[in-house]
């Protein structure tokens, strides 16, 4: 089980995969032996590979067999190991990001205080539409501040694409957002939240309780030679 969420491992990578898909208006995923196949269909992103093994579970002839495979550029893997595991068993062509990302999880729970208030001069606006719930916070002129999304698929929600410009970051922004976005997934009945965070979002989440359930690496296939 993932740290006070009640969802296994498993569970949680393929709550992500599902909220995700819904998220992003990817395809359906196709399960596979060895997890998940979505399908994106954009020239830099054409489909993507996810690993339902975690951690120490990730096997070095999985990676190998599903990367020795792959023929197509812009075909994406995502692998819950670190990338200094996971580097030496992709083949000739692949790029890895250089940020590490996280696999996260929470317990979601009712807000105990009042929320952050919003600074003067700027303005929220939350919508939902096609299962997706939305969150915006406009700068005072106007321009983007702070936004996040999230999916609710059942039990779980998931939050995606959170981010803070940096002109307006310590602000308390970023927790308004996600405070906001959470409060809409408890309504809908969601219990547990799961992400995947970036470095710069690690500590925003951290310190509303999210920990960290694997790390990600994320690698797309350039093409051979």
């Amino acid at each position: 089980m993932t740290a006070d969420t009640g969802v296994s491992v498993d569970g949680t990578v393929r709550a992500w995969v599902d909220g995700w898909v819904v998220s992003r208006g990817a395809a359906p995923p196709v399960v596979e032996p060895w997890g998940f196949t979505v399908d994106m269909g954009l020239a830099h992103h054409v489909t993507r590979h996810v690993l339902s093994a975690t951690n120490e579970e990730v096997e070095e002839k999985t990676v190998r067999e599903i990367a020795d495979a792959v023929t197509g550029a812009g075909t994406w893997l995502k692998v819950f190991a670190d990338a200094s595991t996971v580097a030496p068993w992709l083949g000739e062509g692949w790029w890895i990001d250089p940020d590490p990302g996280f696999l996260m999880s929470v317990r979601l729970r009712p807000r105990e205080t009042p929320a952050a208030s919003l600074p003067d001069g700027y303005r929220l606006r939350t919508w939902s539409r096609g299962g997706v719930t939305r969150v915006m916070v406009a700068a005072p002129d106007g321009s983007l501040a702070a936004r996040g999304q999230i999916v609710p698929t059942g039990a779980t929600a998931v939050a995606d694409q959170i981010e803070t410009s940096p002109a307006h970051r310590r602000r308390g922004l970023g927790s308004l957002v996600m405070d906001t976005l959470t409060q809409a997934a408890l309504e809908q009945g969601a219990e547990t939240g799961v992400l995947a965070g970036t470095p710069d979002g690690r500590a925003l989440y951290a310190s509303l309780g999210w920990t960290v359930t694997a790390p990600l690496t994320s690698a797309r296939f350039t093409g051979r030679p």
